[in-house]
């Protein structure tokens, strides 16, 4: 019998890292200053891309930059407005001449607005609409446009919800908008697989965040978390592994998937 003995003894190889051709990548993140896109640039950034931090908030933007870059990250910071076309257009050519094609655009810039539905002003409705669905298609096209003239490909995650897979009550504007944000991102998966550009939804469920963390301290939100059936609120480093996959080639044969992390709130029982 062979000898398999100290050094000759046969070890497993180590297998490689699934999201290891994320290094180096090229990352725009919209709504990067605050929330959940904040957390999303910070994940990418810890998994090799070169990120762009994309939002109105350019001042928080630059001190999450520098905290990045004391970790090591490479990054910029670019001004964004998801309502305006000139200045999505803007804020990709800007972080293209500062770190070269982008291959991957996290769809995040997102905003909310809570009144029943008889009570929702025009105002409000259009606002919501503007920025969670409407702002959406402009950076996708743009994003998709240059994707395709450099000839590179690459995967856009939009950040949908499970609200917009089931609702609830007194946000009218946000259902529809991300419900539209979800069918939008199967039809352009559609059309754009022939470019080799992959669209995906990652539909968050409840997450505790700054911006809720209060309302879930309250006798209603805290009936609300009993209804998700694991009974607890994610955190936000539970959608990082869903990030990873679909930003990177561990799903190159994905394309216009709804991915909901949720704890099974949208399979729950009315």
């Amino acid at each position: 019998m062979p000898n398999i003995q100290g050094d000759n003894m046969l070890r497993p190889a180590t297998p490689p890292h699934p999201f290891a051709d994320l290094q180096g990548k090229v990352a725009l993140v919209t709504g990067a200053f605050g929330g959940l896109g904040k957390h999303f640039a910070k994940t990418l950034a810890r998994a090799g891309c070169h990120v762009t931090l994309a939002g109105r908030r350019v001042a928080e933007g630059e001190t999450l930059l520098a905290e990045l870059r004391e970790q090591g990250a490479i990054g910029c910071v670019v001004a964004l407005d998801v309502r305006n076309p000139a200045s999505v257009q803007a804020a990709f050519e800007a972080a293209q001449r500062e770190l070269g094609p982008i291959g991957i655009v996290i769809n995040s810039a997102g905003i909310a607005s809570t009144a029943p539905a008889l009570e929702v002003s025009e105002d409000d409705w259009q606002t919501v609409i503007d920025t969670n669905l409407n702002g959406a298609w402009r950076v996708a096209q743009c994003a998709a446009r240059m994707m395709r003239e450099a000839g590179t490909g690459g995967s856009i995650v939009n950040i949908a919800s499970i609200l917009g897979l089931r609702v609830a009550q007194q946000v009218p504007a946000y259902t529809a908008a991300k419900a539209g944000l979800i069918h939008l991102t199967r039809s352009l998966a559609l059309e754009w697989a022939r470019h080799d550009i992959r669209i995906n939804a990652l539909a968050p469920g409840y997450f505790e965040t700054d911006i809720n963390r209060s309302f879930f301290e309250t006798d209603r939100g805290q009936a609300r978390i009993k209804r998700i059936p694991q009974r607890r609120l994610g955190r936000p480093s539970q959608l990082d592994g869903a990030l990873l996959l679909l930003a990177s080639s561990a799903s190159d044969y994905m394309t216009g998937t709804v991915l909901a992390v949720d704890g099974g709130h949208s399979i729950s029982s009315i």
